[in-house]
């Protein structure tokens, strides 16, 4: 907080340009920090209170609009017709070039999802900002939020060369006795609410499931799938709309609940629509997750892991042509369900890429039971443990 703080009154005080990134986990407080200090920098006197805020989030063609709308260039831009993005982006960063130290706004660019322009082409946006906020021209901060912790390995040379290489790191360092601790006093009620009474009873009910057993397997199951509080409020707020006039106090059974709710997340629902072949490229991806411990696998294992399959106990599927195979494969991996752990190169042989599944067993086996139709040999060859070894 404080090395943010200083960085940004340099801005707003002397006229320095500067640029920083925070790195963290999603729900480390990135965006909080940020949103803190700017609240404190806008409380004291000594600031100028011109300080201009850009937020940009991921979308380099979006960003130019927001850059236009947020800094008022409207009127500047006007009916103006630009055959690019470049031509776009170089008549508005020249508004910024004309400006000098004393007397320019200081202006801070907020770049929430700072991987996201990272994979744009060229990364224009970004080395233009960072051009901007290394020369001496008009007062210029960028400040990027990600949870990508190789970040500066995906910038370009030129874009590293003028990033100042101020990072600061966010952790959730909480244990799961500080976890309880958040998730009792996120529902405990405050000393002022209006029906003491009422209060009272309820303070005591979290209290009581706090140390319940049930409750507790509930929130460790969430802790170590991920500490991202958000994913906690958004289970509390799931289990607190089951509490009516008729329902008055939360219970573990609402939790439960809750739980179930927020498990059966879209992944699992795409799972749904797929065909009985790409259900059966699954299978095969969470045997060989169980017999290899996790480790990434490639096409080929995967289709001599189904070939098996057919072989030894299809009843009701069809053998299928290996580009057959292979093009529900792909379809797959453009659903995101799979994920390559490198980029492919031109020479390299599809069948041999290194791949991960995004889903686990437990996603797996509950997409299965509502799956229509699903034949009765495939859904037991799901069910069998460390495949056909």
């Amino acid at each position: 907080h404080r090395h943010l703080l200083e960085l940004l009154k340099r801005t707003t005080l002397h006229g320095e340009s500067n640029s920083a990134l925070l790195i963290g986990p999603r729900g480390s407080g990135k965006t909080t920090l940020l949103n803190h200090v700017l609240k404190d920098l806008r409380e004291m006197k000594q600031v100028r209170e011109n300080l201009l805020e850009v937020h940009l989030n991921g979308n380099d063609k979006v960003a130019l609009k927001e850059i236009t709308r947020q800094l008022q260039l409207e009127n500047v831009v006007g009916d103006k017709v630009f055959g690019s993005f470049a031509e776009n982006l170089a008549f508005l960063l020249e508004a910024l070039r004309k400006g000098d130290r004393s007397s320019s706004c200081p202006v801070l660019f907020v770049l929430e999802e700072f991987d996201l322009f990272v994979h744009h082409k060229n990364q224009t946006l970004l080395y233009n900002l960072l051009d901007i906020s290394q020369s001496a021209q008009a007062p210029v901060t960028v400040i990027g939020l990600t949870c990508r912790q190789d970040i500066l390995e995906l910038l370009e040379k030129r874009v590293k060369s003028r990033f100042s290489h101020r990072q600061i790191y966010l952790m959730n360092s909480f244990d799961f006795k500080q976890y309880l601790k958040i998730f009792k006093e996120q529902l405990s009620l405050p000393a002022q609410f209006p029906d003491q009474p009422f209060a009272q009873k309820w303070n005591d009910n979290i209290q009581r499931l706090s140390e319940d057993k049930t409750v507790q397997d509930v929130l460790q199951n969430l802790f170590h799938h991920t500490k991202d509080l958000r994913s906690l409020y958004f289970l509390l707020m799931l289990a607190v709309s089951a509490v009516s006039v008729h329902h008055p106090l939360l219970t573990a059974a609402d939790l439960q609940e809750a739980s179930r709710h927020y498990r059966t997340d879209s992944k699992a629902n795409i799972v749904h629509g797929l065909s009985v072949l790409e259900i059966c490229l699954i299978i095969a991806m969470k045997h060989l997750n169980d017999v290899y411990d996790g480790e990434p696998f490639n096409f080929q294992m995967v289709y001599n892991e189904f070939q098996k399959f057919i072989q030894r106990k299809a009843h009701s599927m069809y053998n299928f042509e290996k580009p057959v195979v292979m093009k529900a494969f792909e379809h797959l991996l453009q659903l995101e369900l799979v994920k390559p752990l490198e980029r492919p190169s031109v020479r390299a042989q599809r069948e041999y890429l290194l791949m991960k599944l995004l889903l686990d067993n437990s996603q797996i086996m509950d997409a299965l039971q509502v799956y229509p139709n699903c034949p009765t040999d495939v859904k037991q060859w799901a069910a069998s443990s460390l495949s056909w070894l």
